[in-house]
């Protein structure tokens, strides 16, 4: 079987953070590449839901969001 390699940089602290938890779940990161492209072939797209929440402030202009902020204040 042929073996294709997989490269990507990420954050030095996400990496960590992520291979902790798959030391609790017992795996390793190259598993856990394949489990997750296994799932994106097997769904015909990404294994979970990726979205922006609707009422998201860090969205808002600048402005908007000090207006916000502001009339928390304002009494």
């Amino acid at each position: 079987m042929k073996e294709a390699i997989v490269r990507a940089r990420v954050d030095p602290r996400l990496k960590a953070d992520a291979e902790e938890v798959f030391g609790i779940l017992g795996i390793n990161t190259t598993e856990a590449i394949r489990m997750f492209l296994s799932q994106v072939r097997l769904r015909r797209g990404l294994p979970f839901i990726v979205g922006v929440p609707e009422s998201s402030d860090l969205l808002l202009p600048n402005r908007m969001r000090q207006d916000a902020i502001d009339s928390l204040y304002e009494d």
